[in-house]
């Protein structure tokens, strides 16, 4: 599948491809941009990967429109990460070297090296994120998908480009994000992804409440967040995130009288 047509209506590609061909770095669209570039949903978050610096092809991006457009973009550099961020009229482009990444297994840190296009690939959360489209003169438009992401794009489902056990044990936060897309998407998880969740649930317990807490957020923020919150319960996740919401289910009976169950009870803010 080639993107070309897409690309070429925005100048903002043809600029980050002529500066990434005088560096000599390959670079690539990845990641959630290109995932709703396929869906047609708006986004002004652009994420590039190269295959060098990511903060030189930033800075050099930043010299070129200056020379070429006649303004300097805020640029923001994060050197201890090896990323940088560019700020172009409404678009927030993130760069970032190809890496690859190995976790120990008390934390959801990673040990990060130089890398390729594909294990950059290999190390995204799942398939339809693993995505890449060339900016390259070679192959310009050209979509890179090793894992069949855009076959389950056109599914609707969420799954994981390695074992989800793997993926979820090296960042279990990726088990709140399944759900999370899911919800916003309206996908499906594809069975073995899901069946995984419990099984890697108490891994969730290494990953700090703020960050927890910013996946609900998002999940409450989506068009039917019942949808999310009903995965969360059959996962068995949502005791260890969410347990005062968990003890809402089952029907308690006092004096012999059955009461109504908090959790699945419908009503026009919970979608059934």
């Amino acid at each position: 599948m080639n993107c070309a047509p897409q690309l070429e209506k925005e100048p903002v590609f043809a600029h980050i491809a002529h500066c990434a061909q005088k560096l000599g770095q390959p670079a690539y669209l990845v990641g959630g941009f290109v995932r709703d570039l396929l869906l047609k949903r708006p986004s002004k978050d652009i994420d590039v990967v190269c295959v060098g610096s990511g903060i030189a092809l930033a800075e050099a991006l930043a010299q070129h429109l200056a020379k070429t457009e006649g303004y300097l973009p805020q640029i923001t550099l994060f050197k201890n990460f090896g990323t940088a961020q560019v700020k172009i009229k409404d678009w927030e482009v993130e760069f970032v070297g190809a890496r690859k990444e190995s976790y120990r297994q008390d934390s959801r840190k990673p040990l990060v090296e130089n890398g390729t296009l594909e294990d950059d690939q290999q190390r995204r959360d799942f398939t339809i994120n693993a995505l890449a489209i060339s900016l390259n003169a070679a192959d310009w438009g050209t979509l890179h998908d090793p894992f069949e992401g855009l076959h389950d794009l056109k599914r609707k489902i969420i799954r994981t480009p390695l074992d989800p056990e793997i993926t979820f044990s090296d960042d279990p936060l990726r088990m709140m994000r399944a759900i999370r897309f899911a919800t916003q998407l309206r996908f499906d998880i594809e069975p073995a992804t899901f069946e995984a969740l419990p099984l890697m649930k108490e891994r969730l317990k290494i990953v700090s409440q703020e960050r927890i807490t910013d996946e609900l957020n998002k999940i409450i923020l989506a068009q039917e967040p019942s949808y999310g919150f009903k995965l969360l319960f059959y996962s068995e996740l949502l005791p260890i995130v969410f347990p005062e919401m968990a003890a809402l289910h089952g029907v308690e009976v006092v004096e012999g009288k059955a009461h109504k169950d908090n959790f699945f009870i419908p009503c026009k803010y919970w979608t059934t």
